[in-house]
């Protein structure tokens, strides 16, 4: 059935590639893995059309949604999630462009769309301008890259006004329990984006962290997982404690550093 999808969306005047990502791409999924498909488009596809299409194999579908990119969600035929996003090809690897050769740091997730494009399972492409793209950035990790990274990230865990650190133990001391768990969210996004850097991987996205992060950086902080299952602990209860497990936290990476 996803073949057929595949093919009627391939046949829109205004797709020139098709990819999979996420678990799909890969080989570790099952049969309940949801879809993630990328759709780079040289224009608009009017609702009506993508209605007509996947009105024939799903169950249900929201449309335009925009919460991140813009993107069609629903549930196939076979019960399997999908998410079928629209993306500017040129768009797209400026952004990678501006990661990968230009070395421009971001505050988390700084190579997420690298990984994205560099681990994708190209389903079609028109003109080889997709295949083109995944090739010029099947590149060795820049070091200039892994040097910015790990230089804004750590100012901003500490060392510097703004740092999360600081902004975590004022919200416990004023016992701001949404803002811990704000600012703790912002501080595990740095703290893995400068992870990963370290190791010269790219961002694999949100899940998993820790068990990918255990299974393909040979450098990490001394006793890591023990550390961020004390922080979780501590984190809404005990300011004293959450202040300690903070510390050592970051005097870990600092080593590694």
């Amino acid at each position: 059935m996803i073949n057929h999808l595949f093919s009627e969306l391939s046949a829109i005047p205004q797709v020139e590639a098709i990819a999979l990502g996420g678990s799909r791409a890969g080989v570790h999924f099952d049969e309940k893995s949801d879809y993630d498909i990328y759709l780079y488009c040289t224009g608009p596809i009017s609702e009506d059309v993508r209605r007509e299409i996947l009105g024939r194999y799903c169950s249900y579908v929201e449309y335009s949604n925009h919460f991140w990119e813009l993107e069609d969600n629903g549930t196939l035929n076979n019960g399997i999630d999908f998410d079928l996003l629209f993306r500017n090809l040129d768009d797209f690897t400026a952004d990678v462009a501006r990661v990968v050769e230009k070395c421009q740091p971001s505050n988390a997730y700084t190579t997420c769309m690298w990984h994205n494009l560099v681990t994708c399972k190209i389903i079609y492409d028109r003109d080889g301008r997709l295949t083109a793209a995944k090739e010029r950035f099947s590149v060795p990790y820049p070091e200039q890259l892994k040097k910015n990274i790990i230089a804004q990230g750590s100012r901003l865990l500490r060392g510097s006004m703004p740092a999360y650190e600081d902004q975590i133990l004022k919200a416990a001391n004023r016992g701001d329990l949404v803002s811990i768990n704000h600012r703790t969210a912002a501080f595990l996004e740095t703290y893995f984006d400068v992870l990963f850097a370290l190791n010269g991987k790219t961002h694999p996205g949100e899940k998993r962290l820790i068990q990918l992060c255990k299974e393909s950086c040979p450098l990490l902080p001394a006793h890591f997982e023990e550390n961020l299952s004390a922080l979780f602990s501590h984190m809404f209860s005990d300011p004293q404690a959450l202040k300690a497990d903070l510390n050592r936290i970051l005097q870990e990476l600092e080593k590694i550093i």
